[in-house]
């Protein structure tokens, strides 16, 4: 087991135009599904996001990775969300998961739905059988979720967000295990997060 891995995520958003945002992080360590993707070395990534008030979305988004001979990782994505007049809300897309020069891309279809902080969402591969299922709860501080990733193994995660120096901080616990045969290893530890928009 990895212990003691530490994440510090800077997250800054800003607004361009009322439907056009674009954001910023450094994290530590890039985390995915559990999983690093930067061999828990730093990550740097940005992207850009366009929201109608129909409920369409689309955006671009990239990073830093290592692994599988991999450096960058591109991101297209494109959905619709919604919520009913119960207060159910949900949010079904698609996205694109890119590695230039490396190989290895993939494509996925999301559905999402959440009801008082209660949440659930499954991903689709295009191709393959790699689905991913989660569940969660989240409320104004503490969030919790649980994952499963066909094929790699299961995710655990506990958080607490918090105002800190006028930022928006949180804390927690991230934690790995991998599915017998998958090759992968397990991973656990710590994160610290501090973000800001604008």
């Amino acid at each position: 087991m990895k212990k003691g891995m530490m994440t510090l995520v800077m997250f800054l958003t800003f607004t361009v135009f009322a439907d056009l945002s674009a954001n910023f992080t450094y994290s530590t360590n890039y985390i995915w599904r559990g999983m690093t993707q930067t061999m828990d070395d730093p990550g740097y990534s940005g992207g850009f996001d366009y929201a109608d008030e129909s409920g369409f979305y689309a955006g671009t988004w990239g990073s830093n990775v290592a692994f599988g001979g991999a450096g960058l990782e591109l991101d297209t994505y494109a959905g619709y969300s919604s919520s009913t007049d119960g207060g159910f809300d949900y949010d079904v897309g698609y996205i694109s998961y890119a590695y230039p020069s490396a190989g290895g891309d993939f494509e996925e279809f999301y559905f999402s739905g959440s009801y008082e902080g209660i949440g659930f969402s499954y991903y689709s591969p295009t191709a393959g059988d790699a689905d991913y299922m989660e569940v969660s709860y989240s409320d104004d501080y503490v969030g919790v979720s649980y994952g499963d990733y066909n094929g790699y193994g299961t995710n655990f995660l506990v958080s607490y967000a918090f105002p800190l120096w006028g930022y928006d901080a949180s804390v927690g616990y991230s934690e790995f295990e991998a599915e017998t045969g998958s090759g992968m290893e397990d991973e656990d530890g710590l994160f610290f997060s501090l973000g800001a928009s604008f």
